[in-house]
C-alpha cells in the first residue's frame, strides 16, 4: 500500500496581506457585507464531499495531513476536526501521522489551541514573518510581535509535538539588522522548526503597486542573499539544521508533509485551486470557492484540469526538487552530460566537494543562493 498525503486548503482570510498572491479571499471579496461565518459556513461540507470522491478513487496509508490557506485557524476547531475524522474513516492513517495547521497568531488563543490539539492536530506553523513593527506594517500583517511568544507557549501547553515559525525576508525598508532581530527572536522561543522565505513581489498585489508608484523600494538581491546566509548561520548555531532550501529544524522535526512534495510522492489536494499528484498524473481544482462548492453540491467533481507528466518532465522535476534538499542528488542518477555541466560548481564552492567525491551533488550555503541557475543548467 503506497502513501497518500492530504493537503486541505482553507481559502479564507480576514484581511489580505499586501504581498499575498495566494488563492485566498476575504469575506467582503466573496459577498457584500459578508462575514466569515456566512461565506464559510458550508465549506467543510463541500470538503467532505471531495474526500468522498477521493475515497472512491485511491487508497493508501496516510502519513501526513496539512491544512494551509488562507488562514485555516479562523475556522472552528470542531469543523477542522471533521475533516481529520473523515480521513481517518476513509483511509488507514499511520500511527505517527503528522497533522499540521497553519495559523495566524491573531486567530488563536490558549483555549483555541487546546481545542485544535483535541481535534487531532499535533504540529502547528505560525505566520510570524517578522519581529520588527515597521516590517510587519509593510507586509500588512496584523499581529503584534509579542503575540508570537504567547502563542508558542500556549501551543506547548496544549501539547503540540512540533511548533514552527514562518519568516519572510527582503521586505522594503528591512535592514540586515532588522532581519537579525527577527531571526534571533524566533530562535529564542521554544520552537522546533523555522522556515524563511525570500519576499517575492507578485504582479497585481498591493505591494507591487506600491513599489511601482515609488512609495516603497523593491527588494535588493545582494541584501537578500546576506539575509539568507545569516538565517542559515544563526539557525545552525541554535541546533536547527537546514534540510531544504528554506527550512531548518531540530532533529526529527522536519516537515514530513513538505518533504513528500519534494520527493514527488503522492498527495491529494482538497479545496479550491488545490493541486494533486498521483503516480505521474497531476490535476487541480477550480479556483473560486463558490465554483468549488457549486460543483460538489451538484454531485460533480471540482477538478478543473489535469496533465500526465512525460518521463522527461518527471526526470526534470526530480532534479528540481531533490536539489533543494540536504540529501542532494546521487550522481548516478544524472547523465554524464549533466555531471559534466555540474562539476564546475563543485570547483567554485557552490557544491560540497567532499560530498561530490562521495557521489552526491549537495548544495553549499552559497550554492543554495543560485539553486535555480544550477537546475536550469542540469535540465537544459
Amino acid at each position: 500500500m503506497s502513501d497518500l498525503s492530504f493537503y486541505v486548503h482553507i481559502p479564507y482570510c480576514v484581511r489580505r496581506c499586501g504581498y499575498c498572491d495566494f488563492n485566498t479571499y476575504t469575506p467582503s471579496e466573496l459577498l457584500d457585507n459578508g462575514t466569515l461565518e456566512t461565506v464559510s459556513g458550508d465549506y467543510i461540507d463541500a470538503v467532505l464531499l471531495e474526500l468522498a470522491l477521493a475515497k472512491k478513487s485511491v487508497q493508501g496509508e496516510v502519513p501526513t495531513i496539512f491544512f494551509g490557506g488562507g488562514t485555516p485557524s479562523l475556522l472552528p476547531a470542531a469543523d477542522l476536526g471533521r475533516v481529520i475524522t473523515a480521513i481517518r474513516h476513509g483511509w488507514q492513517v499511520s500511527e505517527n501521522c503528522e497533522i499540521t495547521l497553519e495559523a495566524n497568531p491573531d486567530s488563536v488563543d490558549e483555549v483555541k489551541l487546546a481545542q485544535l490539539r483535541e481535534a487531532g492536530f499535533n504540529r502547528i506553523s505560525f505566520g510570524m514573518q517578522s519581529a520588527v513593527p515597521h516590517v510587519l506594517k509593510v507586509l500588512d500583517r496584523t499581529h503584534q510581535p509579542e503575540n508570537i511568544a504567547k502563542v508558542v507557549e500556549f501551543a506547548r501547553i496544549a501539547g503540540f509535538e512540533s511548533v514552527s515559525l514562518d519568516l519572510i525576508y527582503g521586505s522594503p525598508g528591512e535592514s540586515l539588522d532588522n532581519w537579525r532581530t527577527s531571526v534571533e527572536a524566533a530562535l529564542s522561543l521554544n520552537v522546533d522548526h523555522v522556515s524563511a522565505y525570500a519576499l517575492i513581489v507578485e504582479t497585481g498585489t498591493k505591494l507591487a503597486n506600491q513599489i511601482k508608484r515609488g512609495e516603497l523600494t523593491p527588494p535588493v538581491d545582494d541584501l537578500m542573499a546576506d539575509m539568507y546566509l545569516l538565517v542559515d548561520e544563526l539557525a545552525q548555531a541554535r541546533g536547527l539544521s537546514w534540510y531544504e532550501l528554506s527550512n531548518w529544524s531540530k532533529p526529527g522535526h522536519e516537515s514530513r508533509h513538505n518533504k513528500a512534495y519534494w520527493l514527488n510522492a503522492n498527495w491529494w489536494g482538497v479545496g479550491p485551486g488545490a493541486h494533486s499528484h498521483l503516480d505521474g498524473i497531476r490535476w487541480w481544482n477550480v479556483k473560486h470557492p463558490d465554483a468549488y462548492k457549486l460543483a460538489l453540491f451538484s454531485g460533480k467533481s471540482p477538478e478543473h484540469d489535469r496533465e500526465v507528466l512525460t518521463s522527461s518532465q518527471r526526470s526534470d522535476e526530480s532534479i528540481m526538487l531533490a536539489i533543494r534538499m540536504r540529501e542532494g542528488i546521487a550522481l548516478k542518477d544524472l547523465t554524464q552530460s549533466q555531471q559534466d555541466r555540474a562539476v564546475g560548481y563543485s570547483l567554485s564552492g557552490h557544491l560540497d566537494p567532499s560530498r561530490w567525491d562521495e557521489g552526491i551533488l549537495q548544495l553549499t550555503p552559497t550554492g543554495r543562493l543560485i539553486a535555480d541557475r544550477i537546475v536550469r543548467e542540469l535540465v537544459v
